[in-house]
């Protein structure tokens, strides 16, 4: 998974690092150039906010912006006019908008509608196109170039104006790639052996050695971690302690295995809803169960519950869409193509949890037991040796009846014959038992319980919240992903999408922000913000 992205990130790169102007292309490109002086300058009275909105004219739809421009013309056009006008009353923005375009940028929108006004979403929310390589650069010279990723770095410098840093030094190397790929630094042994390993390929060694260090899990995880806002306390003032750690080292684990990262997804989302589940998918889906747990006295519990969804469908908007719905809780977003509608339709998803809300609970159910290795064994011991003490007691009673010995369960052996409770050997297997059943039953209360995900057995229905009030439902919903991205998954004919058919979508191969986002954010974290 994350070794595929130190390796070859080119792989999922989608966008040259630096993209050409409208002046220097030619072509106007409208997401780019021509929607933000848009929303710089006339959104504000034209946009998204239904309350702000004036002569009932939109220009951030498509629909909207059709209605003010002729393409291929700009003078036919009544944008571009009112932009150009001289009279205070008809030009726009208006003189106490405190707004401006220049003329250059009003030349942008005016060759924008020349060359056909084509609408364009914003480039994130398009398909997946690889990008054509810059040629190398020849003045200044091209640094040396070891895959194409560089192509992009090379000409982003040279259109800055800036030449490559020399090569940073062996001892550099290391240590910014240790800690890169496992938080520590290296050995002094380790700076040495690579400053005199004259090979050309020891670089490419180091790097495979980290990536085979199990700390490169640990290292991986840490940003996973927050974004999941993983924590082993449930956050609010009554700050009980939870047992989330074994999701947390789940996390670690299925980096060091190399996981693929559309497994990783959706088991993370939807692993108690895959087929025949195993209790490990169970365990990664305790992801949306990282929220806080409100344990307040006088609570409302279909409040908390209500929070509860709200920020599983916004932890898993922002992880794997890049997008903050937050604000389409209460309206239509107002700069995102985000309604309220798809709000809730997302939240839909997520509401089919059978958490009541009630109490502060930090193993409320649905949750799994996690064992360690010891315990497990433990546990299988002592089972092993409470079946074996019931046979033995069920051949002792049927002694005392002339009946021949048979197995007994534990709620028979509980009530044997008067006779029978009398004798010496029956009285020692009825003590340890009860040792065993006490020691068993500590030995469970010691095991963690970690919260997982599951459904209802009947769909809990969704409405659209007014204001997003939990007691203020208003229309009814199905679940389903934003209108304006592709390929939505829809209900099959006999149950609604589920969380699985919505983490199977966001992994699908033809969907652009997970790549997007889960690459830019690995960019991130080894090369900071460009």
């Amino acid at each position: 998974m994350f070794r595929l992205f130190v390796i070859s990130l080119l792989g999922l790169l989608v966008a040259p690092s630096r993209m050409l102007s409208a002046n220097e292309s030619g072509q106007v490109d409208f997401a780019r150039d021509v929607r933000p002086l848009l929303s710089e300058n006339c959104f504000f009275c034209h946009g998204p906010d239904g309350e702000q909105r004036q002569a009932d004219l939109r220009l951030d739809t498509e629909a909207g912006l059709s209605a003010v421009i002729i393409p291929g013309d700009r003078q036919q056009s009544p944008l571009v006019q009112r932009l150009i006008s001289h009279d205070a009353d008809e030009v726009m923005p208006p003189p106490d908008a405190n707004r401006r375009l220049s003329a250059e940028q009003i030349e942008v929108i005016g060759r924008w509608v020349d060359q056909g006004a084509a609408w364009q979403t914003h480039w994130a929310f398009r398909p997946l196109v690889a990008p054509p390589l810059p040629a190398a650069a020849a003045n200044p010279p091209a640094a040396p170039q070891h895959n194409p990723i560089d192509r992009f770095v090379q000409a982003g410098l040279v259109g800055s104006g800036l030449a490559p840093s020399p090569p940073a030094a062996r001892h550099e190397l290391i240590r910014r790639l240790t800690l890169d790929l496992t938080g520590l630094p290296p050995t002094p042994e380790e700076v040495t052996a690579f400053q005199r390993d004259a090979d050309p390929q020891a670089y490419l060694r180091l790097v495979e050695r980290l990536l085979a260090s199990p700390q490169l899990g640990q290292r991986m995880a840490w940003d996973w971690l927050d974004a999941a806002r993983y924590a082993d306390t449930n956050g609010y003032q009554g700050d009980n302690e939870r047992t989330m750690w074994p999701w947390r080292d789940w996390v670690v684990r299925a980096i060091n295995d190399n996981l693929p990262f559309d497994q990783f997804t959706v088991w993370q989302l939807a692993g108690d809803l895959l087929p025949a589940a195993t209790p490990e998918q169970i365990l990664a889906s305790g992801f949306l169960r990282n929220h806080m747990i409100n344990g307040e006295g006088g609570r409302i519990a279909e409040e908390n519950r209500v929070e509860y969804v709200f920020d599983m469908a916004e932890t898993t908007s922002t992880v794997w869409l890049g997008l903050t719905m937050n604000c389409c809780r209460c309206h239509d977003h107002k700069y995102d193509p985000l309604t309220q509608q798809d709000y809730y339709r997302w939240f839909a998803f997520f509401n089919q949890t059978p958490v009541t809300g009630r109490g502060g609970d930090p193993q409320t159910p649905p949750n799994q037991s996690w064992p360690s290795a010891a315990q497990r064994s433990q546990q299988e011991s002592l089972r092993d040796e409470m079946h074996r003490l019931r046979e033995r007691q069920a051949e002792v009673a049927a002694t005392v009846c002339e009946r021949p010995p048979r197995p007994r369960t534990p709620q028979t052996a509980a009530t044997p014959p008067t006779a029978v409770t009398t004798l010496p050997e029956y009285r020692q297997l009825a003590a340890r038992a009860t040792a065993l059943e006490k020691q068993l039953e500590s030995l469970e209360q010691q095991i963690p319980k970690v919260m997982v995900m599951a459904d209802l057995p009947s769909p809990r229905e969704t409405h659209v919240l007014e204001r997003g009030l939990y007691n203020k439902p208003t229309t009814a919903v199905t679940a389903g992903t934003p209108a304006f991205l592709p390929n939505t998954p829809t209900a099959q004919a006999d149950a609604p999408a589920s969380r699985l058919d919505m983490a199977q979508w966001l992994v699908a191969a033809d969907y652009p922000l997970t790549p997007r986002v889960t690459v830019n954010r690995v960019w991130q974290q080894f090369f900071g913000v460009g």
